[in-house]
């Protein structure tokens, strides 16, 4: 078959290579407890499911409008509202997707023309790269350390900057190592941005995820300001653990919008129509559950955080949200395995253990441990991958 070069130019999926060769051992029999889940263990909050039963039962099935339905759009408005502290903003801003990585995915195709380069901190989550190849443009990747919480500063951004720099995407906290700007920090990256004249593209899906003492912060304030430079991704896959709903949206340049509704109208037209029912309960009903993942989410990760950094010559930050870790093993490599693929293919075979491997998210020093699970289950996987690297 002759395929299309752009699309032999992108790499398959680490996350996909790990499941697959998880459930091949499991067909085989072997016990497989996966630390590289990307998705809450919680299930979607009862009154969510119930909207979208109600859709069902009231025939909720047919086409909407491609950026979604408009009070799903008004309620979205005013979400990113609150978080500005404007009494509203405009609908004619808001496009709702299927799921954030939809959005990114229009906001790429729309804003990139080919050559343009993206400014993409490392690390980095997997499928940045890829979208910006598959809107035929060059990313640029800014590596940052754990020894600085995996943030990158103005000088970073500085040294790779060029003339063909189109944009720039912040994602805080972070996949894959839940490390987090604050307000001000984000705030000096933005304003270098805007001075030069480079679009702002920032991944906020895990915002409702964030851990006292640290706080939310937001690109929302700086769109009020430059509504044509920037652009704010959201979603309910991790807040509401509704990843398998698919339901993302994304606050723009009007203008912006609808030429993101001019793509997203010739390949997947609208969201789910009970999908779009279920998000406009999430957002405007209670919110217990969400404080019931907060709280669990960070004891796992003080849990988890004790245990991987009492290992010899591991280093690992403390990530203020998300729910990963993103410690740097290359301590523990051996001339076996000196890669983080061959260390997580190792872990998998010998403990039964399934983590992501660092090089994915652009640092092959690391590897990613994602602590979305059962606090018993976490501590037995860790258990058998502090076996298998330090008793082998």
């Amino acid at each position: 078959m002759r395929i299309a070069k752009k699309i032999l130019s992108i790499p398959p999926s680490a996350t996909l290579a790990v499941n697959a060769k998880a459930q091949e051992l499991a067909a085989q029999g072997r016990k497989i407890i996966s630390l590289a889940v990307g998705e809450p263990d919680f299930p979607t909050p009862k009154h969510v499911r119930q909207a979208a039963k109600d859709a069902l039962d009231e025939g909720f099935t047919r086409y909407t409008p491609v950026p979604g339905i408009p009070a799903l759009r008004k309620t979205v408005a005013a979400y990113f509202a609150g978080i500005s502290g404007q009494d509203e903003l405009p609908t004619e801003a808001i496009m709702v997707s299927n799921g954030g990585k939809h959005a990114l995915y229009n906001l790429f195709q729309v804003l990139l023309n080919p050559g343009e380069t993206v400014l993409i901190p490392a690390p980095y989550w997997v499928s940045y790269p890829p979208m910006v190849l598959l809107a035929e443009g060059k990313p640029v990747i800014i590596p940052s350390t754990p020894e600085k919480r995996f943030l990158i500063t103005t000088e970073d951004l500085e040294r790779h900057a060029s003339p063909s720099a189109r944009i720039l995407v912040l994602n805080s906290p972070s996949n894959p190592t839940g490390c987090h700007y604050t307000q001000d920090e984000l705030d000096t990256l933005i304003g270098w941005a805007m001075e030069r004249d480079i679009f702002v593209i920032s991944d906020e899906i895990y915002d409702q995820l964030v851990y006292a003492p640290a706080r939310p912060s937001s690109a929302v304030s700086w769109w009020v300001r430059f509504p044509d430079k920037v652009a704010v991704v959201n979603g309910l896959s991790k807040s509401m653990a509704m990843t398998g709903w698919r339901i993302g949206y994304v606050l723009a340049h009007p203008d912006l919008v609808k030429a993101m509704v001019r793509v997203q109208g010739q390949s997947t037209s609208n969201v789910c129509s009970i999908t779009q029912k279920a998000a406009l309960a999430a957002l405007t009903g209670p919110m217990d559950s969400l404080q019931e993942m907060r709280t669990a989410f960070q004891r796992r990760r003080d849990l988890a955080l004790e245990r991987i950094t009492s290992w010899p010559g591991v280093v690992c930050p403390r990530p203020d949200g998300a729910f990963y870790l993103f410690p740097r093993l290359d301590a523990l490599y051996t001339p076996q395995r000196n890669t983080s693929e061959a260390l997580c293919t190792h872990v998998l075979e010998q403990a039964g253990v399934a983590l992501v491997p660092g090089a994915a998210f652009g640092d092959d020093r690391c590897v990613r441990f994602s602590y979305a699970l059962d606090d018993q289950t976490l501590v037995t996987a860790l258990d058998l991958v502090q076996d298998a690297l330090l008793n082998d």
